[in-house]
Formats: structure tokens, sequence, C-alpha cells
């Protein structure tokens, strides 16, 4: 009998032993949940009106975890879920055997990248739960104040480096236009304030009505305890007139005419070659980028286009070698400016770079890729990293970037150009609009990746050309290829993995909005209202207590 009674205790202890590893575990599921919720907004789910509550489990765990003793975890793990889903498309990369890079080493870079760069966005998603522990005991307003301005900060301060794509802004592109014009305001960062500052206010509901349970049974508040929210509170009714007031003002602003004066109008035609990667190093590959470049260049020109845009790399060969293509010939006969990707020199180093030349065949103007992908175009800290990863380029010369402040005149006028990742950058637009450009040149090569990266990649180009008001044609390799007006409306889009061209009027421009005038003033201005405020009420309480036993 007493060892049936031992044998049952034991199971009963490693029961409730289960259930606290479970519940302590909890916080964590949750929060890797909701992040991977977040992670579903974009290609290829583009379920973005998800973003709008993604963040409230995370901000309910955070606040009310118990004197911040377990927020950590959770904070990390909703990061690992977001950036982890969001940049899946990483792992498109491998295998990268057509670079000579074996199949296992190319695994482990694959894994190296993709992980990193989501081990990082859980790092910065913990240092602002970090901030926001300390916070627990202040004022709700407080508190969606600071929590919005840190992750704007945060996200500031990421994309000042070399590996940034996936902000809390770009969710809503291309689907949620209407809120993506507030980029016109202060960039992108205006969408990811408005984010946050929603899902902190339906955060701080839930947590008045957790507090308002708990002090009517007299019980301490429960980082995984989910009471049911039976009334609609102060804080939940703001978090739906805000939503409605700013998609309110998105639509004024996605409302305004756009004007296309004739004399502005300008006719570019796009060739999307589709050459896959792997044939691009070997002379068919080259042959046949030649012939369907220079084809369609042929083409377009018959269609009466003023000029042509070619995908990044289009001619895989330098600078010196382009005057001696079947292309640049065409350009010659026909007498149509045309835009090559190709690769420019720089001394012992060398640029990914796009040229125009001009009716003539003449090399007028260019413009060096100025952000490169960290592994894939150069190595970072490359004399610790340099031994333990390869660099990757198919070139033997060593890849550089181009000057920071460029511009990139064209005979049509001053024109903003974007080579593959710097879509990811918005400063880069902002920095070409405000020195007079007049319409978008992106010329990319995706072809590395997963089919949810070009789209992805699309909903960039498409958060650029709304920011700064200026109409956008974007080549790719493989797709996918574009046109994109002032209001991110998508005019025309090829299809993936084909071979395509296409003619459209696109019209120069030389409005600035507030964004282009005056840059991101919208997050120094909350970094310094919400740090203020913070030393002002403390302040306050320090000399209210002052002299108190």
């Amino acid at each position: 009998m007493q060892k049936k009674q031992s044998k049952k205790q034991g199971e009963q202890g490693k029961q409730g032993r289960q259930g606290e590893r479970f519940i302590f575990l909890l916080p964590w599921l949750i929060a890797l949940a909701s992040g991977i919720l977040m992670g579903l907004t974009v290609a290829p789910v583009g379920a973005w009106f998800l973003a709008w509550i993604a963040v409230v489990p995370l901000w309910v765990l955070v606040v009310t975890s118990a004197k911040g003793k377990n927020q950590f975890p959770p904070a990390f793990f909703w990061g690992i879920g977001y950036h982890g889903v969001a940049l899946w498309w990483i792992t498109g990369i491998h295998p990268m055997t057509w670079l000579g890079v074996p199949w296992l080493p190319s695994l482990a870079i694959t894994l190296f990248c993709w992980g990193f760069i989501t081990v990082l966005g859980g790092v910065f998603v913990a240092i602002w739960a970090a901030v926001m522990v300390r916070l627990s005991e202040q004022k709700p307003w407080l508190r969606i104040l600071i929590g919005t301005s840190v992750w704007c900060g945060l996200e500031s301060l990421w994309s000042a480096g070399p590996l940034w794509w996936s902000s809390l802004a770009y969710t809503q592109s291309p689907h949620n236009l209407v809120i993506v014009h507030l980029g016109q305001l202060s960039g992108p960062n205006t969408v990811t304030a408005a984010i946050a500052a929603v899902n902190g206010l339906i955060a701080e509901a839930y947590i008045n009505r957790l507090r308002i349970a708990s002090r009517r049974e007299d019980t301490k508040i429960s980082s995984v305890s989910f009471a049911p929210l039976r009334f609609v509170n102060k804080y939940l009714a703001t978090a739906t007139g805000l939503l409605i007031t700013l998609h309110l003002i998105g639509f004024i602003l996605y409302s305004r005419p756009i004007a296309q004066p004739p004399e502005a109008a300008l006719k570019v035609g796009i060739v999307q070659g589709n050459i896959p990667n792997r044939l691009l190093r070997s002379s068919q590959g080259f042959r046949r980028a030649q012939e369907n470049y220079t084809n369609g260049y042929l083409t377009l020109a018959d269609q009466g286009v003023d000029a042509v845009l070619t995908p990044e790399g289009a001619l895989p060969i330098f600078q010196r070698n382009l005057l001696e293509t079947a292309l640049v010939a065409a350009v010659k006969e026909k007498g149509v400016v045309a835009w090559i990707g190709a690769f420019g020199e720089r001394g012992d180093s060398y640029t990914i770079s796009l040229f125009t030349f001009n009716g003539k065949g003449e090399i007028v103007s260019r413009y060096d890729k100025a952000k490169l992908v960290p592994l894939g175009e150069y190595i970072p800290f490359e004399g610790i990293l340099g031994k333990i990863v390869q660099r990757l380029s198919p070139l033997d010369a060593h890849q550089v970037a181009g000057s920071a402040n460029q511009l990139f005149d064209t005979p049509f006028g001053r024109a903003i150009a974007s080579i593959c990742y710097e879509s990811a950058f918005p400063e880069q637009f902002r920095r070409q609009a405000a020195a007079g450009g007049q319409f978008i040149l992106s010329s990319s090569n995706d072809a590395h990746y997963t089919a949810s990266m070009p789209f992805q990649h699309h909903a960039q180009d498409i958060m650029r050309a709304i920011e700064i008001d200026r109409w956008s044609a974007r080549a790719t390799n493989t797709g996918y290829s574009a046109f994109v007006d002032p209001h991110g409306k998508t005019l025309w889009m090829s299809g993936y993995n084909t071979y395509e061209t296409h003619a459209e009027t696109i019209y120069r421009r030389q409005t600035q909005t507030l964004y282009v005038r005056w840059g991101d003033w919208l997050t120094p201005l909350l970094l310094i209202s919400s740090g203020g405020t913070w030393l002002g009420i403390r302040g306050i309480n320090k000399f209210s207590n002052f002299g108190n036993p």
C-alpha cells in the first residue's frame, strides 16, 4: 500500500514539475507565437492587418512580468519569431554551388546569414523590453509614449547599419497603401510609430482590465493570466480612434491628384532578361544575356520609348568591355538612351554599377551601389570573419561600395538611382530627392532567393515611391519588375522567372514631401518629448517625497 502511495505521489510530483515548466515557458511560447503572427504580415502570406495586434501579447507580458525577472526571453523570442519568419527568404541562397561553394558549406553559410539577422532582431526587441520593464509602475500613457519612441529609435539605429530590412512599417506595403502614405510626413518611422502606439493602447486596455480584476479579487497579476475583456475601456476607445484618424490622414494624402503634364512625360521600357545566376558565370549565360537584353532593347526602341532600363548586373562584365557588346551597338544604331547594369572599376576593386548610355552609345553618368549585402557582397570585419566565411562574389576582384552622396544625372534630368538592397534604406532615396531627383530607377537582381523576397522587395520600392512622391521604374533579372506611381499603385508588374519587356509612361516630378524636406523629424521629437516627460515626472516625485520619513 505504501509503495502504491509513494508511486502515486511521485507521479503527482512529476506532473507538478511538468506543469511548472509549462507555466514557466508559456510566456516564451506566447511571445514566439505573436512574433510569428507579425512575420505573416509580409509576403508570401501578406496578412498585413495582424500588425495592428501582434505586438499586444509582448507588451502585456513585458509590463505585467513580476519585477521584470522573466521578460527578456519572451521579448527575444518575439523578435526571433518576427524576423525569422519575415526573412526566411534568405535561405533561398542555398545551394551556392554555382559560386563554387560546396553543398554543406553553402548550407552552413545560409543558416549563419539567416540566423545572425534573426538573432539581431531578437536582441533589439529585448532592448526595447528592458526599457519597458523600468516603466512598469509609470502611467499607461507614458508607457505608450516611451514604448513607441524607443521602438522607433531602435529601428532608426538598426537602419543606420549595414543590416536592415524588416521594419514594422513594411508590414503594411503593398496592401495598405493608405497608411503607408503617412511616410510622406516623416518617413517609414511614422508608420512604425502608428503601429506601435495602437498596439500599446490595446495592450494597456487589457492590462487595465487585469488590474481591475486583481483589485476586486485582491490577488496578484500573473504575467500569463489572460482574463476576458468584458468591456471597452478608455484605452481601447483611444486605440480605435487613433487607428481611424491615422487612416483618415493617410487617405487625404492618398487622394491628392497627381499632376501629369505632357512636358514631364518620359516613356521608359524595362527588359527582364530572366538569366539564372548559375548561368551568368558561364559563356553560355553571357551569350544569352547579350541576346535577351539586346533583343529587348530593340523591341522597346521600335515601340518609341525614350529610354530602356536593365537590371543589376544585366551584363556581368567590366565597364571597359561594355563598348564591345551587341547591346551598346544597338544603342548606337537606335539612338535610344539605355541604363545598363554592369561592373564599374575603381583601381584594383570593382563596383556594382548602373551606367547611362546616351543615344551615341557614350557613357554619360554612372551610379555605384552604395549599400552592399553583408556576407553576400562583402564580409563585415573581414580580418576576423574572412577565414570563417568565404567571400561569395563570383569575381576574383574585391568589391567595394559606392559613395553615399552620389547624384545620377541623365539626359532627362536627375534621377534617383537604387541598386537592389538599397531599396530598404529610405534615406538613400530622400537624399537624392532633396538634391533634385525627379524619378526613381530601381535596378535589381533577386534571383538568389525564394519567390517571397522579390515581392517584399517590390513592397519596399512602393514605400520609397510614396515617401518621396515619385514615379518609379523597377527592372529585375527574374522578377518582379514593375512600374509604380507616386501613390504606390502598381501600374504593371511582370511575372516571375519569365522573360519580359514592357513600356510605360512615367512623369518627372520636383515636389518635396515633408519627409524629403525635413527627414525623420518624428523619431527625435518622440524621444526628446518622452524622455523629457519621464525625467520631469521623476523629478517631481523625488521633490514631493523629499523629507518624508
